[in-house]
């Protein structure tokens, strides 16, 4: 069996959720059945660098493309051309960890990843020129129909998929993502003997938000919820929020919002954290605050569950179902009740350690080695 993979999401270079899941997923799955022929299909026009192991497998072929771009998804989109399993030298099946626009020839099938429908569902919190993309050059209704098999990261996106498109909901599975091995509960004694507390200028005490700097995050309202925390209680005169992740759309906004606090110099931006570095970031904070309005799957809060680490979530798309029992849910349109939880944690030990005990044992409900299985068997059916 030949099973060809589109990965052409990894030429963006960033690790949003997209990238994190084709990483994670292609390492694992790719290694479960040497019988199987997989081969790759990627495309960039300018070189680049390019360096995973798993594409040095016996049973793998990199196919490296260098079609411009936007031609190719205007094809693609037009023209339903060219057929991406040719150009391939063939394919029994085609999967496409995201929803690119991928013509294919009769003789192939296609499985195809949704993460989300976010900018369906909420186009306000997306950019003009990401709107103008799904417009222009994506038909992401269309390659829901056309495919002959989806996989959906959550149940909420399994749902948006059936009331949205109409997709029959029997060949739309749904496989849970995983979460890396690497997030761990650490001893403080090794979270402070690292250089990460310098790197990142961290205080003793901190609430962490990690992830993109965008308005989808919900990071205005955070910051107004911990300005409310502080003009309440006095007891959290010392407590910090640091907002750590890269910088998105609209970002100057929320930045922004932050120097006209007066609790400003409580603020803290790291910018990019090396993936390397995460894990003492969640073992080093007091809690984590993640009030997205949106998300499809939402790793961060994830991550943090599996460092032990008291979580507050939105009561909203996938994260209930993410979290279950193990977060704190709130509504992400209300500071005060984010203010409110954040409060609660913070000032209840006995909540703190219950929430951090549910949370580890939440966590381990989620594998990239399931979801490689779960995936495959999912293919290969």
């Amino acid at each position: 069996m030949t099973v060809g993979i589109d990965i052409r999401v990894l030429t963006r270079g960033t690790r949003t959720g997209v990238e994190e899941y084709t990483i994670n997923l292609l390492s694992r799955l790719l290694r479960l059945d040497q019988n199987i022929d997989f081969k790759l299909f990627f495309n960039a026009y300018h070189k680049i660098k390019f360096n995973y192991d798993w594409t040095y497998l016996h049973n793998v072929k990199l196919s490296e493309f260098r079609i411009p771009n936007r031609l190719l998804f205007s094809c693609a989109r037009y023209l339903n051309y060219p057929k991406i399993d040719s150009l391939l030298g063939g394919a029994d099946i085609f999967f496409n960890p995201h929803f690119f626009n991928a013509p294919l020839s009769k003789r192939s099938r296609k499985v195809m990843t949704f993460h989300d429908l976010s900018f369906e569902l909420h186009p306000e919190l997306f950019s003009w020129r990401k709107r103008a993309w799904q417009g222009l050059l994506m038909n992401t209704k269309k390659e829901a129909h056309s495919a002959d098999k989806i996989i959906a990261v959550s149940q909420s996106t399994k749902q948006d998929l059936v009331d949205l498109y109409k997709i029959d909901p029997d060949k739309i599975k749904v496989i849970h993502s995983g979460v890396g091995e690497e997030f761990i509960k650490m001893s403080d004694l090794e979270c402070r003997m690292s250089n990460v507390i310098k790197k990142y200028h961290l205080p003793k005490k901190f609430i962490l938000y990690f992830g993109t700097i965008e308005p989808r995050k919900n990071i205005a309202g955070l910051i107004r919820a911990f300005e409310l925390l502080k003009e309440k209680n006095k007891d959290f005169k010392t407590v910090y929020l640091v907002i750590a992740g890269g910088k998105g759309w609209l970002f100057k906004n929320i930045f922004a919002a932050a120097a006209r606090s007066k609790f400003a110099k409580h603020i803290i931006f790291t910018g990019f954290v090396s993936p390397e570095d995460k894990v003492y970031l969640y073992n080093l904070a007091d809690l984590f605050v993640y009030p997205s309005f949106f998300e499809g799957f939402g790793f961060p809060p994830l991550e943090a569950m599996a460092c032990g680490l008291p979580t507050i979530t939105s009561n909203t798309s996938s994260l209930p179902e993410i979290a279950q029992d193990a977060a704190l849910l709130v509504n992400p349109y209300d500071a005060d009740e984010l203010a409110w939880a954040i409060e609660q944690v913070l000032s209840d030990i006995a909540l703190k350690k219950e929430l951090a005990r549910r949370s580890l044992a939440q966590a381990k409900l989620f594998s990239w080695n399931k979801c490689a299985r779960e995936t495959l068997n999912f293919l290969t059916q």
